[in-house]
């Protein structure tokens, strides 16, 4: 005899009883809908799509220009122990009437003659009109050059920071006086080097005497503002005047770059390419995750490598230093004015568009955007700003900004490649079977061959120390 507690149970056993098919149990039977493998590392790679990629035929790319006699365009380094700090001596070969001097004993004796001074924000370290009869070397911290206006006010003419150096003229030229001031932004170090204190050392070197004439009769009398020898022309003359002679003279050394590689070996077991092809081909979606990793690899160099990264072929007079940290639209205008000629497109990482943005915006400022390539993008005096997220920040929060001119016609910046390579799977990348070894793995070669080339030395410049943190 049942009772009534068991006869509710049993009623609510039968409403819970399943009535159809379980979706659990119906995806065995069901085709799955998938996508392709995703890859949170793939970037827009912008620098790979507006270089023009030159064809490099023989694996190396020459650079031939017109002879410059621009001499130490560099910047100074040093060392530091505790609060003191010392200029590494070799280092002064860096500035232009010691470049290319050797003797260690007498650039020691110069290096231990330069004087420490500590300063602090808003002093002044050098004043226009005052004698200037000294070497001014900037270890650390940021200087506002300015000159005194035509009607008594202060002109701002650029920001000079770590490794800088003025007055190494004064050195072995007339001493004259100051034709600038140089007023400190923030604290810092500087190291000056007395006139009195470099003659008594030339006094005492006959090696530093000959090296200094020889490099006074290197440099020609004529020379135009970007070192090269001055090209006689004659214009608006009547008559039947001698019309100077001239010739073009070239760097007898110019510049090589060699093909960069990227290489790795993608390994695919034969039962995974036999077996699971369906839909989806299991080897052509390895070889494009692998492609893509490889071609961030590939922009990562041509932005960070020491020998061939745009962030290190900069000469030195093409980098510029924001004016307070931040990059502000005066500091792109100051990028601009380095690639005066024709600018293409500015560089910069997401997060440094994103704080000239909040520049702008506190300016009341608000920049147009262009069409590029079918993207809106954000731009500058009608320059694309274009994201690159290899463009390192700093722990501190600071980065780069780069602007460049492109194309082997306007001597601006170019990729460098060779298409036609055996085994290619597209340009300047192959990709080459090596066989099968005794664990029926199959490995294949993927190999990319790149380069950068700067064509002259007005296509790349460089806007540095641009704080975030604002």
């Amino acid at each position: 005899m049942t009772t009534a507690a068991e006869r509710d149970s049993g009623s609510e056993s039968a409403e819970q009883a399943q009535q159809s098919l379980a979706t659990a149990a119906a995806r065995n039977l069901a085709t799955t809908t998938k996508t392709p493998p995703q890859m949170q590392g793939i970037t827009s790679r912008w620098l790979l799509r507006v270089l023009p990629w030159v064809q490099v035929t023989g694996g190396t790319f020459r650079v031939n220009r017109r002879l410059s006699h621009t001499l130490g365009d560099g910047r100074v380094e040093f060392v530091s122990t505790g609060s003191e700090v010392r200029v590494i001596p070799l280092e002064l070969t860096e500035l232009p009437p010691l470049r290319g001097y050797e003797d260690q004993e007498v650039l020691s004796a110069l290096a231990d003659r330069c004087e420490q001074r500590d300063f602090g924000p808003g002093e002044v370290i050098v004043e226009e009109g005052a004698p200037a009869d000294r070497l001014v070397l900037i270890a650390h911290g940021k200087l506002r050059r300015s000159v005194r206006g035509r009607y008594g006010e202060d002109i701002t003419q650029g920001v000079l920071a770590d490794g800088d150096f003025v007055g190494d003229d004064r050195l072995t030229g007339q001493t004259g006086t100051w034709d600038h001031t140089l007023t400190s932004l923030t604290s810092g170090t500087v190291l000056t080097l007395e006139r009195r204190a470099f003659d008594a050392v030339l006094a005492d070197s006959d090696s530093l005497r000959s090296h200094l004439a020889a490099t006074r009769s290197l440099i020609p009398s004529q020379r135009t503002e970007n070192g090269e020898s001055a090209i006689e022309l004659a214009s608006g003359h009547v008559g039947e005047p001698p019309l100077p002679g001239t010739f073009v003279d070239y760097d007898l050394s110019p510049r090589e770059y060699e093909l960069e590689v990227a290489q790795t070996v993608l390994r695919v077991h034969t039962r995974v390419a036999d077996l699971y092809n369906h839909p989806m081909n299991q080897l052509e979606e390895q070889l494009r995750l692998t492609i893509e990793a490889l071609r961030e690899r590939q922009e990562h160099e041509l932005v960070n490598n020491r020998q061939i990264g745009l962030l290190h072929n900069a000469e030195m007079r093409q980098r510029v230093h924001t004016r307070s940290g931040p990059p502000t639209p005066d500091d792109l205008d100051e990028l601009l004015a380095t690639v005066w000629k024709d600018p293409s497109v500015i560089l910069a990482h997401p997060k440094a568009i994103a704080a000239f943005g909040r520049e702008c915006s506190r300016r009341g400022v608000y920049p147009q955007s262009v069409d590029y390539e079918g993207h809106s993008l954000p731009a500058w005096r009608g320059v694309p700003i274009l994201p690159c997220n290899k463009i390192p920040v700093s722990r501190q929060g600071s980065t780069s900004i780069m602007a460049m001119r492109t194309g082997e016609k306007a001597q601006g910046v170019v990729g460098l490649h060779q298409t036609g390579i055996p085994d290619e799977y597209s340009p300047g990348l192959s990709v080459r079977f090596m066989g099968i070894n005794e664990k029926a793995v199959m490995s294949y070669l993927v190999s990319a061959y790149y380069s950068a080339a700067v064509l002259v030395p007005d296509a790349l410049g460089i806007l540095e120390d641009v704080e975030l943190g604002h």
